[in-house]
């Protein structure tokens, strides 16, 4: 069996099993044009995921992930469902326990929850352009009109909730996620257009606290032509945190 469709809740999620397992599974968290319905997902239909998930099928890792209700932008349901994911993945498949992860975009946010959760254990996290903050995100977003509008609605759609309101939640939260001195993570930076330069600025800086406090925080920036190359540093990088079980 190459993969199996689930639902939980009303929402679809997908696992992808390898020919030949070694054990190990990850958790994907797509950004805003991840889907999955019940025959087909994101990673199947774009050719660069595509080609990431056979990468990775093919080293042996059992791959997963869900339809998290759409656009989220990391509510505590998209939370919610991920962990109940991951709780029927540790019941139903023979894999470790602790999961490494991967988060795109917005798949970030839902991500930063899981490490902030102390009975979640994350193995290792790459996040590939992440939004680190959603306070900041919306800020930066408010140069321009028509996006700010569309991000507002997803926002309130997405946490039910007024816009006032959640704001007021998310004052006075810092702008730098918390990572952690347990568990490894590499930051993929693709250099594409004029808010990806922004970000990079952005990320300088925060790579610059996170070295000083002596956290396991790595970042590597990348041209667009050369993004089929991740698969691999994705690969080395979860190998070298596998060696404990």
């Amino acid at each position: 069996m190459e993969s199996r469709n689930i639902k939980l809740d009303t929402e679809w999620n997908v696992i992808h099993y390898p020919e030949k397992p070694n054990g190990f599974g990850i958790l994907t968290i797509g950004d805003e044009r991840h889907f999955v319905n019940s025959e087909s997902s994101f990673w199947t239909q774009n050719e660069g995921k595509r080609s990431l998930l056979n990468i990775l099928k093919k080293e042996g890792y059992t791959v997963f992930y869900s339809n998290l209700y759409g656009r989220h932008w990391g509510s505590e349901k998209a939370v919610e469902l991920t962990m109940r994911l991951c709780s029927h993945i540790v019941r139903n498949e023979i894999l470790n326990t602790s999961f490494h992860v991967v988060a795109e975009g917005m798949g970030a946010l839902v991500a930063l929850k899981l490490l902030a959760d102390s009975d979640f254990k994350i193995r290792s996290l790459i996040l590939i352009n992440p939004i680190l903050s959603l306070s900041k995100h919306l800020e930066q977003e408010k140069e321009n009109k028509f996006f700010y509008k569309k991000l507002v609605a997803e926002l309130e759609a997405a946490y039910e909730i007024d816009i006032s309101k959640l704001l007021e939640s998310l004052d006075g939260i810092s702008y730098s996620p918390a990572f952690n001195k347990e568990t490894p993570v590499k930051i993929i930076h693709v250099l594409t257009g004029n808010r990806a330069y922004k970000q990079s600025s952005v990320l300088k800086e925060l790579s610059a606290e996170w070295e000083k406090e002596g956290l396991p925080v790595t970042v590597s920036y990348v041209l667009p032509e050369k993004v089929l190359q991740a698969g691999s540093q994705i690969v080395q990088f979860f190998t070298k945190y596998e060696q404990v079980l």
